[in-house]
């Protein structure tokens, strides 16, 4: 065996975006133990750093030890037990997975459809909460498999007014677009390193309620899951009284995300929030002068994961492969029904910036081009930089 040297990508799928240098050096910092005085503070600091971030004064927050997947698995399996039952707004793949491990957890599970492409409808919930007692509602802030942005606050309110607790996906949303779990009054939210934060994937940030927490430690039985089970992993994370040993935390992977939040920090969430939305309107011109449109209507659109409909004729996998080869540049594809009909384009964190749009632009009219579709990179462009200024 030899050391892997990995080529240099530049990032602008659906996730991981472009770990920041000042991320990369973080992470080669030397190790100490997980229970040393120092990496305590940083835990401290971390947690405190992670509630400004989603609004969640008087929440657990902390990162959990696994990419936004074990998010999405600590909310429902802490919160649901054999018999209860679960509704899921569904409009898109992360949709489909909370069904599925909602049912893992003995759940009835309630399924409230959309289209693919549009945004959780809050009568559609309502409706579909009327009358049934209901232990949950689960839905997706940020549909990274179609680009839709939904509004949680009517959705949080609706579960309230049913009695349900409410799990909110964040994990495309946290840092591109406002997260707001006290002014949604959400029970739980989760997201992932790898998107907006340009940390690398691994580690899940999450929050938890009072409510929640409630119910967690009135559960007639114990957690399905050893390792997410939330009054185990608060014994080490709660700090209340000393730290109990539970799991050897990703000291390095933590270091990491410390430094993604001093930066976001730096620059300001607001800040942060506003170039992404820029970044979005550069892009979005440069495609539509190049004859390109989007899946998801102008109004529901997420700003850092855009996706864009395959013209007819085209091999869209050739168009990825070609930009991959030429320019290093990665974009994604479609997943389930939308898999060969969509690119997903995502602006990201570090990867959204005006260098990324340009460089995205040009890269993709080309691959367009090689395929006899009319070359429009010049057009592309130009009315990108007028977004740009």
């Amino acid at each position: 065996m030899k050391s892997f040297d990995p080529p240099r990508r530049i990032l602008m799928g659906p996730g991981p975006s472009d770990v920041s240098p000042r991320v990369l050096a973080a992470l080669s910092r030397p190790t100490v133990g997980h229970l040393d005085p120092a990496f305590q503070g940083l835990m401290e600091e971390i947690k405190d750093a992670l509630s400004r971030l989603m609004n969640a004064p008087g929440y657990a927050c902390l990162p959990l030890p696994a990419p936004g997947t074990a998010g999405m698995e600590a909310a429902i399996m802490n919160l649901l037990e054999p018999g209860d039952v679960a509704a899921v707004a569904v409009n898109g793949q992360f949709g489909e997975r909370m069904v599925d491990m909602a049912g893992r957890a003995g759940a009835e599970v309630l399924r409230i459809e959309h289209d693919w492409g549009t945004p959780v409808d809050a009568q559609k919930v309502a409706d579909a909460l009327k009358g049934r007692k209901v232990k949950t509602l689960g839905f997706v802030h940020a549909e990274t498999s179609t680009g839709a942005l939904s509004d949680p606050g009517p959705l949080c309110a609706i579960a309230r007014e049913a009695g349900a607790l409410t799990i909110v996906d964040c994990v495309t949303s946290l840092g591109g677009v406002p997260v707001d779990a006290a002014g949604w009054d959400a029970d739980v939210i989760y997201s992932g390193t790898q998107k907006c934060l340009s940390a690398p994937p691994g580690l899940s940030p999450f929050a938890m309620s009072p409510r929640a927490r409630e119910a967690v430690s009135g559960r007639k039985e114990k957690a399905r899951n050893w390792l997410l089970d939330m009054g185990l992993i608060m014994s080490y994370w709660g700090g209340e009284g000393g730290r109990t040993y539970h799991h050897t935390a990703p000291i390095n992977a933590l270091y990491g995300l410390h430094e993604a939040l001093v930066v976001i920090e730096e620059e300001g969430l607001a800040a942060a929030h506003a170039r992404h939305r820029a970044m979005h309107e550069a892009l979005v011109a440069g495609l539509e002068a190049a004859g390109l449109s989007l899946l998801v209507a102008p109004g529901n659109r997420l700003p850092q994961l855009n996706a864009v409909k395959v013209p007819d004729g085209i091999d869209e996998a050739q168009v990825r492969s070609r930009m991959l080869a030429k320019y290093s540049l990665e974009i994604g594809a479609g997943l389930g029904p939308l898999k060969g009909q969509i690119w997903r384009i995502g602006l990201m964190g570090a990867s959204a910036t005006p260098w990324h749009v340009r460089l995205c632009l040009t890269a993709l009219t080309e691959a367009l081009a090689a395929q006899n579709y009319p070359d429009a990179g010049k057009a592309a462009l130009a009315a990108a930089e007028a977004k740009l200024g």
